[in-house]
């Protein structure tokens, strides 16, 4: 099994995952992590109120610490073999277009305005690696400009954006999309839409999820004969109860809530799709976040 996986999005595994307070908690995630082969991870906080998603942070946070501290005490190698590296986080909102919410739970979204930005980031914004925003969204381009300015990537997601509105984002600054088809406008063949963009744009890096149930092999074989392979990121978008349960995690109204499979997982899919599994759970996430 390759361990050199990297998972920028990823909510969850085992009995585990980022709606906690608990810094142990999420170093526990990273140890299974570890044990399916992903040697460093974002972990991905969901939509919730501001102080919510804060306290969510602040675990992270304080689990950073807890593992550079064992680092220094330990030898490096040994470290990432033991843990999974925690690189900050992904946040997955809260600016979400509440029509393509997904699992994401509607009465947390709140408007994209740089007052809610700066509440919700302060005194986090070197954790903060990845946020998703739906750029169609009111003052949205806004606050991907202030988020880019802050040396925060800003993937474009749940999002009911046209093709056009896309455009807009990135050139707001937004350099990412976050699990391509998946919560957000259909592709129409007068309106490619936000997905649409993502497999034509020459720059734009796009989330792939492979388990076979976010996407159809022949979707996911379509994405590796468009778009270029360096812009191709596998994720897992895992929730909590992955590497335990087969088939898809869904919701009580039976909404796909998130994958039960990790990246180790899911290469097959890839490698039987034309793609470059390791290039594509690898090298383009270590590039995506310049390290």
């Amino acid at each position: 099994m390759p361990n050199n996986l990297i998972d920028l999005h990823t909510h969850g595994i085992g009995k585990y995952d980022t709606k906690t307070d608990n810094p142990y908690e999420i170093l526990k995630m990273a140890m299974f992590y570890a044990k399916a082969g992903t040697v460093a991870f974002l972990p991905t906080i969901y939509s919730g109120t501001i102080r919510q998603m804060q306290a969510n942070m602040e675990a992270v946070r304080a689990a950073i610490k807890m593992q550079h501290a064992a680092c220094r005490t330990l030898t490096r190698h040994r470290c990432i073999r033991d843990m999974s590296l925690i690189l900050g986080v992904h946040l997955e909102g809260p600016f979400l277009n509440p029509a393509r919410c997904g699992a994401q739970e509607r009465k947390s979204l709140i408007k994209p305005v740089i007052p809610n930005l700066k509440k919700l980031i302060e005194g986090y914004e070197e954790t903060i690696k990845i946020m998703t925003i739906a750029p169609e969204m009111p003052g949205a381009l806004k606050v991907i400009e202030k988020a880019v300015s802050l040396g925060i990537k800003v993937n474009m997601g749940h999002s009911d954006a046209t093709y056009g509105q896309a455009l807009s984002g990135k050139k707001a600054g937004a350099t990412g999309i976050s699990h391509i088809f998946n919560a957000m406008r259909p592709f129409h063949h007068r309106e490619p839409g936000i997905a649409g963009f993502g497999l034509l744009d020459e720059d734009v890096f796009i989330e792939v999820v492979a388990d076979g149930i976010h996407l159809d092999p022949k979707t996911l074989s379509l994405i590796f004969k468009i778009k270029r392979s360096d812009r191709i990121i596998l994720v897992s978008d895992s929730i909590k109860g992955a590497g335990a349960k087969k088939g898809p995690i869904k919701t009580s109204s039976g909404a796909i809530a998130g994958s039960a499979a990790t990246l180790s997982d899911v290469l097959k899919n890839v490698e039987d799709a034309g793609g470059d599994a390791l290039k594509s759970a690898s090298v383009n996430p270590l590039n995506y976040l310049n390290l």
